[in-house]
């Protein structure tokens, strides 16, 4: 099985989980003399069938992401690498909006609202950070595919 399809597995079975348990309360509790729309305890044996192939899995995918090498760095590095650039072009982004948000002045008067920050650069520095966040995006995604678990 190839690492991207261990990181697709994962996601269908953190759904698969929510619906489970969703399912379990709906039927957790009935009336007097009536049965739940669904078995609790059919409902239980998938749940923990589902949890236990998600344990199984992210332990895979852990394994391989630590061990497996991306031009001399894991993958557990480069989606670490991957969380802060998300992380800076989102602060950014958001410095860049309340930056950029100057009022129009109808006379001279009013208070002038002025951007305390370059715009400029910055927004130079967000599409760098943005460049740098599909590189590193499009290494994890090759290597996931590539990657045997």
């Amino acid at each position: 099985m190839k690492l991207a399809e261990a990181l697709q597995e994962r996601a269908d079975l953190n759904k698969r989980i929510a619906q489970l348990s969703s399912r379990l309360c709906m039927n957790a509790t009935v009336q007097e003399g009536e049965k739940p729309a669904e078995d609790p305890v059919e409902l239980i044996k998938e749940f923990e069938a589902c949890t236990s192939r998600l344990e199984e899995l992210i332990s895979k995918i852990n394994l391989a992401n630590c061990n497996t090498l991306v031009d001399g760095v894991s993958l557990t590095e480069l989606i670490a690498k991957k969380d802060v650039l998300t992380m800076k072009i989102n602060s950014y982004r958001d410095l860049l909006n309340n930056a950029s948000r100057l009022s129009q002045r109808a006379t001279r008067s009013e208070i002038k609202i002025l951007s305390t920050v370059n715009v400029k650069e910055l927004q130079k520095r967000v599409d760098d950070l943005s460049k740098e966040l599909r590189v590193t995006d499009n290494k994890i995604q090759e290597t996931n595919w590539k990657t045997e678990i």
